[in-house]
């Protein structure tokens, strides 16, 4: 029964350490690509609750040092069991 109980144990922490990984595209514009890239990341709680209130566009593009024009926008989402990891990346001059 122990062996069981290690067994059973070791495979739940496996499954709550685990993620899966998606990056979808979300816009591209006419705007030449560059070699500037920014992101913005968050955490989500529950699918929901977005932990980083200047999370978008506008702060990834600031912190890529986007300032002509967003040539694309992807969105990448490391899944959790109850947590969620997103990062926007936008690519422009």
């Amino acid at each position: 029964m122990k062996k069981f109980r290690n067994i059973f144990g070791g495979i739940a922490a496996a499954a709550l350490l685990s993620s899966c990984s998606v990056t979808l595209p979300m816009t591209v514009s006419n705007a030449s690509i560059g070699d500037n890239v920014g992101k913005s990341e968050t955490g989500v709680v529950f699918g929901v609750f977005y932990l980083n209130g200047d999370y978008g566009i506008k702060e990834a593009a600031k912190k890529g040092g986007i300032t002509k024009g967003i040539a694309t926008v992807d969105e990448r989402t490391q899944s959790y069991i109850i947590y969620s990891k997103k990062t926007l990346i936008v690519t422009g001059e």
